[in-house]
């Protein structure tokens, strides 16, 4: 039954990826005042599988000067790794009860950058290195703040569990009692996720696709899979920590659909900053910001003992 529960679990992941990418270009075009994808299907609910098909069976290419192996190894590990960390969710039946899930999110989303590092490594190209490495000191600069928001939970809450995030917020959520944590959490999901307007690990007007310019086909398809999985998570997430964190109930899910719309909204929204504004914002801006933050859940600590 837990291998089960767990198979259905990944199914329903990867079919919410493929009705993410199609809310976003709805989305996008009535934002633009066009229209979206509504040819395959009533109103376009095929287009995602019709994309997906088309991608899977194209013809799969790869540069000569390439490290082949690893060249195609890697979008696999990528797309293991955005499914993996999903098995912190904390679904109803057979769950996989982690005492240390924070922990091990904290863990996952390190892990994350070693699959930047072979996807612009193992290319052999200019353009997706410097994506590589765009990518790399971005995910590195923002976790620091991510962990120490983490932390500042612990202090909250004292524990590492998911779990006790439902009790905690059952009368007031945590959004409400920090709102400036919740603010800078949101922003630097967005630069985690490589989302706008901090996409720099794949800016198309500068580095044509970014880490994954080499990649078409399959491993294109496996390298979009896993980056729409990882946003999706780090949405539902953030509804765990701030949103009352109540992941039996139906307003679960529609607060995590608005979440994932508040950052297609966003995409729509704002331009792509520069890269030097986007690291002065992190180590000059959230990293203090974080650390007053957690000396002052600290400072509550010590006073309720």
């Amino acid at each position: 039954m837990f291998v089960l529960t767990s198979l259905i679990l990944l199914i329903m992941v990867l079919v919410s990826v493929g009705f993410f990418t199609l809310l976003e270009r709805s989305v996008l075009g009535y934002i633009q005042f066009r229209k979206g994808p509504m040819s395959v299907g009533y109103m376009g609910l095929f287009q995602p599988f019709s994309d997906g098909l088309k991608l899977f069976i194209s013809e799969y290419m790869f540069p000569i000067n390439c490290n082949l192996l690893i060249y195609y190894i890697c979008p696999l590990f990528m797309l293991i790794y955005s499914l993996f960390i999903w098995v912190i969710f904390p679904f109803l039946y057979n769950c996989v009860s982690f005492s240390y899930g924070m922990v091990f999110f904290l863990c996952m989303l390190s892990l994350g950058v070693y699959t930047f590092i072979i996807c612009g490594w193992s290319s052999n190209s200019i353009y997706s290195m410097i994506g590589c490495i765009r990518s790399i000191s971005q995910a590195i600069s923002y976790e620091v703040s991510l962990s120490l928001i983490l932390i500042c939970f612990f202090f909250l809450i004292d524990s590492y569990s998911l779990m006790i995030f439902n009790v905690v917020q059952f009368g007031v959520w945590n959004m409400f009692v920090c709102f400036p944590l919740f603010m800078c959490w949101f922003s630097c999901c967005l630069a985690e996720t490589n989302r706008s307007p901090y996409d720099f690990s794949e800016g198309e007007s500068e580095l044509v696709s970014g880490f994954n310019v080499e990649y078409g086909g399959g491993g294109f398809a496996m390298l979009f899979i896993s980056e729409y999985s990882s946003i999706i998570f780090l949405c539902m997430f953030t509804v765990i920590l701030f949103l009352g964190g109540d992941f039996y109930s139906f307003f679960f899910s529609f607060k995590l659909v608005f979440m994932c719309f508040l950052m297609i909204w966003l995409r729509s929204s704002f331009p792509r900053y520069r890269y030097d504004s986007l690291m002065y914002m992190a180590w000059k801006c959230y990293l203090p910001l974080s650390l007053n933050l957690m000396f002052f859940f600290v400072f509550l600590k010590c006073l309720s003992i």
